[in-house]
């Protein structure tokens, strides 16, 4: 199995390591380019000089393409900043060094990583031996032999000294077999980020495309054990999600939207949500990410008020 080593800004790590993990972290990028890595894959925040030590890890959870007011919205000071002014200073200084032309819309790539965590720095590991001077963003490293080995083992280990649960297997199978790919464990942050996308970033009733009114819902809330999964979620429009969320409204066995009498008795109105009443949802075309029959279910006897 392969992991990603990635270079990384001490000042995007300085802010991190304040809360150490594990937790949701946004690898921001200074542009929109794709980048593409399997679910799961160890990702390694490697820093720039003059410190060139390992400071964490996580694992790749995905990569989409924000508006930086929603990666500032959805990550906050897991943007590695202190404020959305403070983000917008730092990726145009760092457009401007790279000249890399910025996008109007105000989007950047996102590297979204899963079960993030930071060393302090007398636990920082040492960067690969074999690293090449010249890489200026990131490079893969096969996990089973070599610097890749080493470098994957002594991260375990500060993970393992700090007793986070962060581990792929256990300890005998760390130490003497080959690296799996982990399925890691979503945070809100890439929950809201991979529901709006599965979407296509529209409500699933209405279709409304307007991103600042759309937000994911979980299905039986996380208070409740539900799960930061896809199969959790849905896309909906801010108002429905407050429906939804109070019991209001529901979705039936047939992916149709059920608005409940109780909406009309409790405010004597509710005209323009009755008009969604019996609409098919539109779903994600991966069957993996469409709702949860348990979840819907669980929604139907447990929160909707009828």
């Amino acid at each position: 199995m392969n992991g990603y080593v990635a270079v990384t800004d001490p000042g995007w790590y300085k802010h991190l390591v304040e809360e150490p993990g594990p937790k949701d972290a946004n690898f921001w990028r200074p542009s929109a380019r794709a980048f593409r890595l399997d679910v799961g894959t160890p990702f390694f925040f490697k820093l720039k000089a003059p410190y060139r030590a390992i400071a964490g890890f996580g694992f790749f959870a995905g990569f989409t393409i924000l508006p930086d007011w929603l990666a500032w919205e959805t990550f906050g000071h897991a943007n590695g900043v202190d404020s959305l002014q403070a983000f917008r200073a730092r990726l145009g200084a760092i457009q401007k060094g790279a000249r890399i032309k910025a996008d109007t819309a105000g989007r950047i790539g996102c590297c979204l990583i899963a079960e993030a965590l930071f060393f302090p720095r007398d636990a920082w590991v040492t960067a690969p031996k074999d690293w090449k001077v010249r890489i200026q963003t990131g490079s893969r490293y096969d996990l089973s032999e070599g610097e890749g080995l080493r470098v994957w083992m002594e991260c375990q280990e500060r993970a393992a000294d700090k007793k986070r649960d962060v581990l792929m297997v256990r300890e005998p199978e760390i130490r003497y077999g080959s690296p799996a790919l982990h399925r890691p464990r979503l945070g809100q942050g890439i929950f809201r980020v991979m529901v709006l996308d599965a979407y296509g970033r529209a409500c699933s009733v209405t279709q409304e495309h307007s991103l600042p009114v759309l937000e994911a819902a979980h299905i039986k809330p996380y208070a409740a054990g539900g799960e930061h999964s896809l199969a959790n979620g849905l896309s909906l429009r801010s108002d429905l999600h407050r429906l939804f969320d109070r019991g209001y409204v529901t979705v039936d066995e047939d992916h149709r939207f059920v608005v409940g009498k109780r909406l009309r008795d409790d405010f004597e109105n509710g005209r323009s949500y009755y008009e969604l009443h019996g609409s098919r949802l539109h779903l994600p075309d991966d069957l993996a990410a469409r709702p949860s029959p348990m979840a819907l279910d669980w929604h139907r006897s447990e929160a909707f008020l009828g």
